[in-house]
């Protein structure tokens, strides 16, 4: 018995990424691990996601330096990211980690 050959092709968050709390939740848990280059790397999916192409114009800067600065190997300067995340329309909100109760007040 012979077996036809599996196709498959890479698997690509952007295809996944379908409203804004899938969004949210996406760039959440990129934010809450930490690693710049995995924030990098997300919101490059989610930039991929509503085309890159109107991103680039919505940020002013360019398409192809989107593309390397948010891929997994990019490092973006934070006014990149800011930019980013306003043009689609997100905003970077804070919480602390920790509780402050019981804290060092001058932390």
């Amino acid at each position: 018995m012979t077996t036809k050959p599996i196709k498959t092709r890479p698997w690509d968050a952007a295809d996944h990424l379908q409203d804004e709390q899938d969004i949210a939740a996406y760039l959440d848990a990129a934010f809450e691990d930490g690693d710049p280059q995995l924030i990098a790397a997300a919101l490059g999916d989610v930039a991929r996601s509503h085309g890159m192409t109107r991103i680039a114009a919505k940020t002013g800067l360019g398409r192809e330096s989107l593309y390397k600065a948010l891929s997994a190997e990019g490092n973006p300067g934070f006014a990149t990211v800011l930019k980013v995340l306003q043009a689609l329309d997100f905003r970077l909100v804070l919480s602390a980690t920790r509780s402050r109760l019981g804290s060092d007040p001058a932390i």
